[in-house]
């Protein structure tokens, strides 16, 4: 049986929306750091440019690693909901 195009689409619409909640802690967090760093630059005048990325990608990579399990989580159910839809598809 061939897929419907609206069951494809269904696929498509959900690996986006998965894309979008697995960037958002990180993207999030690089944000909030970065955001904060550069309050501080503007009110102590100090224009260091590593000043800025360091605690970003600090802070990222601690927030990406507390996250993974979760992140695992949603990419083993989305894999597994897929190849769930395509196996009935060519049942």
């Amino acid at each position: 049986m061939i897929p419907d195009v609206q069951d494809v689409i269904d696929v498509a619409n959900r690996m986006l929306w998965i894309c979008l909640l697995m960037s958002m802690p990180t993207l999030l967090t690089a944000l909030v750091v970065g955001v904060a760093v550069s309050l501080l630059q503007t009110v102590t005048s100090i224009q260091e440019m590593t000043l800025t990325f360091v605690p970003k990608l600090v802070a990222v990579v601690a927030v990406a690693a507390l996250a993974l399990p979760w992140l695992i989580d949603m990419m083993a159910e989305y894999y597994y909901e897929v190849m769930r839809m395509f196996s009935s598809f060519y049942a």
